[in-house]
């Protein structure tokens, strides 16, 4: 099951023993730092976790599938997050 923000504030507030309102202060405050960091090319690392950074990608041709034309895309960046150990071991890990 997937957790939607709210969902997750919940969650957040009942395991740090925290208000709902600090709990979605706190996982705004994460958004606006992970946001910030990925915009000026820093990036971020939770130990353990996953790191998040920005990528390149390189201008190149495409296809509109619906008219079959070539198109040009242009350069941009993207997000790569690769998972930390402690994620990869609970994925992996049976029950």
């Amino acid at each position: 099951m997937a957790y939607n923000k709210s969902e997750l504030v919940s969650k957040i507030a009942q395991k740090a023993n925290l208000t709902k309102a600090q709990a979605e202060d706190a996982v705004n405050a994460f958004e606006d730092v992970l946001v910030e960091s990925l915009k000026s090319g820093e990036g971020l690392r939770l130990t353990g976790i996953l790191t998040a950074s920005r990528v390149e990608r390189a201008a190149r041709k495409g296809r509109n599938p619906r008219t079959r034309e070539v198109i040009d895309i242009p350069a941009g960046y993207g997000v790569k997050l690769t998972p930390g150990s402690l994620l990869k071991k609970a994925v992996s890990e049976q029950e």
